[in-house]
Formats: structure tokens, sequence, C-alpha cells
């Protein structure tokens, strides 16, 4: 196919999937659960208000928001979630009144039919949607009033200091005080009632609650929907199609096949001599080793206190550093290091594409990183002294903790990274600039690589579009623009080609074939890529349309990775070609590492809970850490570690690589990982899975279930895989620090020639 048609097929792609994702957000806006103006009971009493459930919002925004629980499934994985929990708590709490009231007894002693008639009328009461939109009033019962104070004077007291509460505060890692002022407990009980009566109420004239029925409760008749079943088998079937067109696709394409007496015979980047800007990226790359090895030991802290509650080898650091924190900062860092390690191999490469140092280009690229390190600092500060309730409501939005998983960061660093992105982009265009100007057959790479590097900068100010006190459905669409179409769309595109442009600059890919293969790649990622953002958003308050749209494309996305054994092992073939590529084994094996954790973490694992009946009873269960993990590691950071090392050799210069602690990190590193994943995060989730179909979601995240002893035990053995891991990380540093010290490098050799790397 002719690149000419290839790059229409792009064009039209984006254009229609961001018109679909656009119309289907504009619905998503209109038929979100409403907020009251006030919620009264049916006596006319006043509960709360609307504006109360808005700072309610914030409040839990601003003890982590989704680092403590989650609601509507999404967050972390350790406390309940609070509208499953609620929920569950609600319908017992009123089916036990029913039962004293009506048979003067508790509602488990009563008989299976009695049972079943007070559950009846429990689900008409609960499920029937009361809210008038004409006057902006959700008229409750006054036996659900009573439920509300009930629940919310248990939440008080977990979230507060009762002394009854401190073994759920211990099981769920919650520090006493964690909200310290009655006002603000009281306003985030009435947001967490109003999440909760979006799960449970049926949509104006549907019999399907605002979240599809989510989370299971069979109490209150929370069960799948028949939209559920019909998509999942549609997805699979669309996915079976894919995995077949695309399999024809790679056993009939012609010309990618390597002719070894046609590579060069020497390293065409050996006399490269970097440029100061290129020498400036080194910088960029000490930051990252050091960000990895203080990620890692903010997740060991998480870990050990999913099993040793607010403790860590039997020292408190809740005071200091409670979960929430802890939790924060391992995702936060894990995407600073790995988008710091993107970004400064796309400022490497690009003088050294077009061969030309732009004026003052070093001084941009020292700014940038001064600007970075400033970002990094000042939102971990602001996001503790947001938990830790030192700032006002609005002053933590600005400044402190978000509470949105991953864009944990206030707002004004937000739009500070929003600001360095662009800076990043005007560096890269300065240097791709020369290149561009030539008509030669490296254009339309360069031209899909600058559109790469627009998107980056231009698809995290998603991120800005949601202000203080935005609906939680309308901000979670914004907030997964960001963490799937900022980090698993864009990022991906920017790394098949930067990718592809070392290859080509190695001499080990034709210019032509890499730019028709660059291309066709980003249209299959983009294909399911861009509209499958919505399979994060299946019970986050949108339309059933939503469901399909999610399933059927989501799938799609799974089809290039399922074929990852391709990619591995032209990469693997790759490392072989010719004797001076075995320079170049170990970032090249990051590469054939990126292929298996694609296949692995994002596809099987994905897939694992991407189906809508699926993700139905998993939302929510430590089945989405195992995905989580292996995907954003395995993946995006084995990828950043490639191509750290792609640059860390160009800036080493001739000198060949001592790999011991390379490849001891590199082994470390994957095989931990695995074990990590194969050993505790799957085993629990799938545990999880089980309790959650048979007893429902409230129960798989309660602490009745999670500190059962077997469970205690599959959390312990993940103690195995991370300390490899954790080993592997600190090779990685420790090789990366020899570098410069010498201790990596072997002197002796100068010129990478056969007798230099036997077989």
């Amino acid at each position: 196919m002719k690149n000419s048609r290839l790059w229409v097929i792009f064009t039209v792609l984006v254009v229609l999937s961001f018109a679909v994702l656009g119309y289907y957000g504009v619905e998503i806006f209109r038929k979100a659960p409403p907020i009251p103006d006030k919620v009264v009971t049916d006596t006319g009493e006043l509960l709360f208000t609307g504006q109360e459930i808005r700072d309610g919002q914030n409040v839990w925004q601003s003890i982590g928001g989704q680092e403590v629980g989650t609601v509507w499934g999404h967050g972390a994985y350790l406390a309940p979630d609070w509208s499953a929990d609620w929920l569950h708590k609600e319908a017992v709490y009123i089916l036990e009144k029913y039962a004293r009231t009506d048979f003067n007894t508790t509602f488990d002693s009563l008989g299976t039919e009695q049972q079943a008639a007070l559950k009846s009328r429990l689900q008409s009461e609960l499920r029937k949607n009361t809210y008038d939109p004409a006057t902006g009033t959700l008229v409750i019962s006054s036996l659900r009033a009573e439920a509300y104070r009930a629940i919310s004077a248990f939440y008080k007291g977990l979230f507060m200091n009762d002394p009854a509460q401190d073994h759920l505060r211990e099981a769920y890692s919650i520090p006493a005080n964690s909200v310290k002022e009655e006002g603000r407990i009281s306003m985030m009980n009435s947001f967490f009632f109003w999440a909760t009566w979006a799960c449970v109420t049926n949509r104006p004239g549907d019999d399907i609650t605002y979240t599809n029925n989510w989370p299971p409760e069979e109490l209150v008749a929370n069960r799948p929907s028949g939209a559920l079943s019909l998509w999942t088998g549609f997805s699979v079937i669309l996915l079976l199609v894919g995995i077949s067109l695309l399999t024809y696709y790679y056993a009939t394409r012609k010309g990618d096949h390597l002719e070894v007496s046609k590579l060069p015979k020497r390293d065409p980047l050996l006399g490269m001599e970097p440029t100061p800007s290129m020498r400036a990226t080194l910088k960029y790359f000490w930051i990252v080793t050091a960000l990895i090895l203080v990620q890692v030991g903010f997740g060991v802290v998480t870990a050990h206190y999913g099993v040793e509650g607010n403790v860590l080898y039997g020292f408190d650091l809740s005071g200091i550093l409670p979960y929430s924190i802890s939790r924060t900062w391992h995702l936060q860092l894990a995407i600073f290091w790995i988008a710091t390690s993107w970004l400064a191999t796309g400022l490497y490469i690009a003088p050294a594409v077009s061969g030309k140092e732009p004026k003052y280009q070093a001084l941009g690229v020292n700014f940038l990183f001064i600007a970075l390190l400033i970002i990094v600092v000042g939102s971990m500060a602001g996001e503790w002294m947001g938990v830790m309730q030192k700032l006002g409501l609005a002053e933590n939005f600005w400044f402190g903790h978000q509470g949105y998983e991953y864009v944990e960061l206030g707002r004004f660093w937000q739009a500070f990274l929003f600001v360095g992105l662009l800076i990043w982009l005007v560096l890269m265009v300065r240097g791709l600039a020369p290149a561009l100007k030539k008509k030669d057959e490296n254009r339309q790479l360069l031209t899909l690589f600058v559109i790469s590097a627009i998107a980056i900068a231009a698809f995290y100010g998603a991120g800005l579009m949601w202000g203080q006190q935005t609906h939680l459905s309308i901000a979670e669409y914004w907030r997964w623009w960001v963490v799937h179409l900022w980090v698993e769309g864009f990022f991906e595109v920017f790394a098949t080609v930067v990718t592809a442009f070392l290859f080509v600059r190695m001499g080990l890919l034709n210019v032509k074939f890499a730019t028709t293969a660059v291309i066709f790649s980003t249209i299959v990622f983009l294909t399911g890529g861009i509209i499958g953002t919505f399979h994060h958003l299946y019970f986050s308050g949108t339309p059933t349309a939503v469901i399909a749209l999610g399933a059927s494309f989501s799938a799609l996305e799974v089809v290039p990775l399922v074929l990852m054994g391709f990619e591995a092992f032209h990469n693997l073939t790759l490392s072989r070609s010719t004797p001076w590529v075995k320079a170049y084994k170990w970032p090249i094996y990051s590469l054939i590492s990126v292929a298996f954790w694609n296949l692995v973490g994002a596809g099987i694992f994905g897939f694992l809970i991407n189906p809508p009946i699926a993700l139905y009873y998993m939302q929510g269960l430590n089945t989405t850490p195992l995905h989580g993990h292996t995907a954003l590691f395995g993946v995006y950071g084995m990828l950043g570690i490639g191509l750290m090392l792609f640059v860390l050799k160009g800036l080493t210069g001739k000198y060949a690589w001592k790999d011991r602690y390379i490849k001891i990190a590199f082994w470390s590193i994957n095989i931990g990982l695995l074990l990590m994943a194969l050993i505790s995060l799957l085993p629990v989730g799938i545990a999880q899975s089980i309790a959650s179909i048979k007893h429902g979601l409230w129960f798989a995240r309660s602490a009745e279930f999670l500190q059962q002893d077997y469970m205690e035990v599959l959390r312990w053995l993940r103690v195995i895989g991370d300390t490899i891991f954790g080993i592997g990380c600190l090779a990685l540093a420790w090789f990366v620090i020899g570098l410069k010290t010498g201790w990596s490098l072997d002197k002796q050799v100068e010129d990478h020639t056969e007798e230099h790397f036997p077989e």
C-alpha cells in the first residue's frame, strides 16, 4: 500500500475517532447522574444541599481521593469502594428495620419467602428515581434518611478517631483523623451518599441505574444488564476477526527481512559527535535513574501497608507518610521518570536527525530540566500538604492533591507541566526543522515524529479541562483522555517513531520500509486506541452507548498486542545481525521485553478485565493492578529504560560496555515483575473476582475477606518478586553510575568488531 493512501487513512481515522469521542463526551455531560440542589425527606426535612455534595467531593479529593479506596471502582485497592460499601450498608440497615418492624426479628432469621418480599420492597424503594429535575429536589424516605445518619456516623468514626474503628483503620491503612473537621466529614458523607444513589437509582424511563447496575449487589437487584453480555460477545468476535486480518497481513507482507550482506560493516553512529544539547540530556537520565529507585522505594512502602496496616516492618509511618501519599508518589514518579526518559530521548534524537544544532538549544534543554525538577519536587510537596489537611479546599485543588489517579498533582503544577511540554515541543521542532525542510525520503517519518510530539504536548492539556467542582462523570471522562490517550496512545506512537529512527540511523532498517511500517502501526494502534478510551468509563455514570463503543474498539486495541511475537523476533534478529550491533544488545533486549509485556501485560491481562461482563465484577479489584503493573512498567517502563540505554550508548562514545550489572538488571527486573504478577497479584485478583461474583463487590473489597489468612499469605508472597525486581533496579542504577565512573566501560575496546563480541 502506498504511503499516500496510508496518510489519508490515518487522517480520516483520527478525525472520525475524535468526532465520536467528542460527541459521546457531550452525551456523558447530558446524561450524567444529576446532582440535586437539595436532598429532603418525605416529611420535608432538609438533609443536605447540592453544594455540600460538591464540597464533599473536594473533601474526598483532599484526603487523597482515588488513593483512599475507590468510588465507582476507580482508585486504590486497599480500602473499600465507598459507593459499594455504602450501598451494602444502606441495604442491610433498611432490611433489618423492615424485619424488626414487620416481624420483630432479624432479617437473617426470616424464611426465604419473607426475605424475598422484604428485598423486593427494598428494591422498589431504592431503585425508584425520586429526583425532580423541575425543582432540583431529591426526596427520600425517612427510613432511608435514618440509614444515611447511621452510615454517616460510622464513616465519621472511621475517618476521624473512634477507637472502635481502629481495627478497620489498620486494615484499610487509613490514619486516624484523616479528616480533621466534623463539617468536612459531613460534606464527604453527602458526596458518598450521592455517588451511591447514582449506583442504585434507575435512569428515568429505564430499568438500569446511572452506573449501568454497577456495583454487583444482589440485595438491591444490581445485576449485569443485557447490554454487558451482548457487547462482551461482540467484542470477542471483533477481536478474533482483527487477529485474523492482521495475521494475514504479517503472513503476506514482504520487504522487511534482513539482508545481512547489505548491513553496515561498522556502527554508523560510532563517529557521530554529540552536540551540546545532546550532551545536556545526560542529566535527564541521571534523574530518571534516581526517580526509578525512589519510585520503587515508595512501592515497597505502599505494598507493605497492604499487609501491615499503617506500619512498615513495625515502624508506624502513617503520621508522616500515610498510604494515600506513598501510593500517590509511587504512581506520580512512575509517570515522571517514564515521561522524562522519552522526552529526553526526543531531545537527543532531534539534532542527531537534522545534523544541526539550533542556537541556544542547549540552554533550552537545561532550562527545561530545571523546570521539570521544580514540578516534581513542588507537586510532591503540595500533595503531602493537601493530604495532611494543611490546605483549604480551593488551595488543595490548585497546589495540593486533586484526588484523581495518575493526575494527582495540583492544578498549578499541572499547568506548569503543560507549559513545560510546550517548551519541549518548541525545542523538538527547532531541532528537527533543518531536516524537515529537506525533500528527501526521511521527510514522512519526520512528519509523523513531529505530529506525535505535538500530540504529546497538546493532549496533556485535557487534564486542564475539569475544574474544582466538576461533576465526577465529566472529570473521569477528561482524566482518561490523559491516562489513556496521552500515555497509552500518543506516547506509543512517539516511541514507535523514535525506535524506527534509531534503527534507520544505525542502518538496520530501510527508511522507506520504516516509514510505511510506522504509519501502518500507528493506524492499527489508534483504530482501537482513541475510541477505546471508553472502556474505562463503563460504570462512571455514562450512557449505554459508551459500553458498546468501549467494548468494541478496545477489543481492537488488543489485536496488535497478540502478534507482538513478530516484533520480538524481528528485534532479536537485529541484535544478532552483525557483530557491531551486539554492542546494542541490552537496548534491543529492552525492546524485546517491551514486546513480551505488550503481549502479556497489555494484551492478556488487559483483555482479562476489558470485556464489559468481566469488568462488571472485576472493576476495583487486584486484577486491575495486575494489568497496571505489567503494562505500565513492563511496556512503558522497559521502553523508557531501552531508550535511555540507546542514548547512553551514544553518549559513551566508542567504548564497549561491561554488561555484568546491566545483565543482572534486565533479567531481575523482568523476572521479578513476572513473579510479582503471577504469585501474588493474579491469585489475589482471581480470589476477589470469585467473591465479587458470589457475594458482591463490597465483600471482595471488605476487611473481612482481605484479612483472611490465605489472602495475607498471597500478599506476603509478593515480597519474592518485589525483592528480585528491586535488585534489578539497584543493578540498573549501579550500571548507569558506572558509565560515569568507568566501572561499566571497557576502556580498552575502541572498535566494535567481531573479535570483541564472540557468540
